[in-house]
């Protein structure tokens, strides 16, 4: 195991097409695929923003962009808005249930389901069975998956890392007919709980990007921190 963050390797991509914002080109920094990682070298880089897709940790390293700027969320410091306190309200009936993996049949159709009609138009599309087992893996033995039920009906699936000082919101999915129940949001508030029923100081949210429609909801919850100039802020 690399004893000091100096040790590690890292890569760029070449530039490609930007998911979240139109025109614009994208390169992202990768730590080398072959680096032994455990959980606290994985939590040490998403102190620095970094995240992870499936076994890889990255972060945008765009040259002439700093649109995405990774998010988190002290818990212990959270007082939900009234709109929060109502999705939280409409979504008492719902079961929770952690599980060891999301193999199975149900749990993937949900997937199916949720990509096709809500990201059609993103880097998901169409939804394949080998890219979501390798998305939504459990990398270094320190992710947990919470299944999401109203009776017996599976209507979330919320992909958790524990880290050493909180937790990241690694993805959510949902049965899309349920609009009304704000799942999405629901899930982001129930990882909140989450943590500080762990005793964890954070939510990790991921990257805030003001002009992107699908990343800027982040700044609902507060007091939300921002991860700039090689620290964490808060949000005025």
């Amino acid at each position: 195991m690399t004893s000091s963050l100096r040790d590690l390797k890292v890569y760029t991509t070449y530039p490609h097409t930007c998911s979240y914002l139109k025109d614009q080109e994208a390169t992202t920094l990768f730590i080398d695929p072959r680096q032994e990682v455990d959980q606290l070298l994985y939590s040490r880089l998403s102190h620095m923003g970094f995240r992870r897709s499936g076994n890889h940790i990255y972060r945008p390293h765009c040259g002439r962009c700093n649109a995405c700027i990774p998010a988190r969320l002290p818990v212990s410091q959270f007082a939900p808005n009234r709109a929060q306190r109502r999705t939280w309200a409409r979504n008492t009936d719902l079961r929770v249930v952690r599980c060891d993996d999301i193999y199975d049949e149900p749990a993937y159709d949900l997937y199916y389901r949720y990509i096709e009609q809500r990201h059609a138009d993103g880097d998901m599309y169409p939804p394949d069975r080998e890219q979501y087992h390798s998305f939504l893996n459990n990398a270094w033995d320190c992710t947990r998956y919470y299944r999401f039920f109203a009776g017996e009906q599976l209507l979330a699936i919320a992909v958790v890392d524990v880290l050493i000082d909180g937790l990241s919101a690694i993805y959510t999915f949902f049965e899309p007919a349920e609009e009304r129940r704000s799942l999405g949001s629901y899930a982001i508030l129930w990882q909140i709980e989450r943590a500080r029923e762990l005793g964890l100081d954070y939510l990790y949210l991921g990257y805030w990007i003001r002009d992107c429609e699908k990343m800027a909801y982040k700044a609902a919850y507060r007091p939300l921190e921002l991860y700039s100039d090689s620290q964490w802020q808060g949000v005025p």
